[in-house]
């Protein structure tokens, strides 16, 4: 919550996967050119905001995305990653420059495509988030991963300055990823209920109540907003390529799963 290896595992939250097994799908590779994001929104910071790649993988190739004046999403290094992201004063969330930010970063999820989306991560230091999954994502993966991961379909939730809290103490064990960092998984422990609170993007005061992958996806993405990646919480020991997360996990390490 983020190019579909198959959704449970470049949805990591797309976010993440408990397995992967034999699909694999091309994975788009960033360029060597650079482009400041922050122009497009006429956004300064002392953040360098220089981006070449991005966090949900898609299954589409990232060329497409060249025909579209859209932001690219920013690769692990660039200090927007590392960073707290400040908070959208409640008053500019019905301005243009808010509102274009929302429609980018919606549009680059969906292009990539990937259930969840920071605005850091296209270069934008702003507590903003996006998140979706469909019926179509979640059939890419076997029924006994959406099944453990309860993953349902949920609609188009955009959520600002959120603040979440985990609203039971039950936890799961499962690998995520990031196009941020590409190519690479790890098993994640997240809280299996929370509940957000924030503004949608008309400036009303919402919030979601989650469980199961969207609550991973909104951990996921929260965590963005606080300068962390997922290898951050991640289990050092589970850390691998993506071509070897049929392997089994190492002696020693938890088992996937509700814990």
């Amino acid at each position: 919550m983020a190019t579909l290896f198959r959704f449970s595992l470049r949805l990591l939250p797309v976010s993440a996967a408990v397995t992967c097994r034999s699909t694999r799908f091309p994975v788009s590779r960033p360029d060597s050119s650079f482009s400041l994001n922050r122009n497009l929104y006429h956004f300064s910071s002392s953040s360098s905001l220089k981006t070449k790649a991005g966090w949900l993988l898609g299954l589409g190739d990232n060329n497409k995305k060249k025909k579209v004046d859209l932001p690219d999403i920013v690769a692990a290094g660039d200090p927007v990653l590392h960073e707290k992201a400040r908070e959208v004063d409640p008053e500019e969330i019905g301005s243009e420059r808010i509102q274009k930010i929302i429609d980018d970063m919606v549009k680059v999820m969906r292009l990539a495509p990937g259930v969840g989306l920071a605005a850091p991560q296209i270069g934008v230091p702003l507590r903003i988030i996006v998140l979706e999954d469909t019926r179509e994502y979640i059939s890419y993966a076997p029924k006994e991963e959406t099944f453990a991961q309860n993953r349902r379909p949920f609609d188009l939730t955009v959520m600002v300055n959120p603040e979440l809290k985990a609203s039971s103490d039950k936890k799961a064990l499962f690998f995520e990823g990031c196009l941020s960092v590409d190519g690479f998984r790890a098993v994640v422990e997240r809280y299996l209920e929370v509940v957000v609170t924030g503004y949608d993007r008309k400036g009303k005061r919402i919030q979601v109540n989650a469980s199961g992958w969207q609550a991973r996806i909104l951990q996921h993405e929260c965590d963005h907003l606080d300068g962390n990646l997922y290898v951050d919480k991640m289990i050092p020991r589970t850390f691998r390529i993506v071509d070897n997360l049929d392997l089994p996990l190492a002696e020693g390490c938890p088992k996937l799963g509700p814990q």
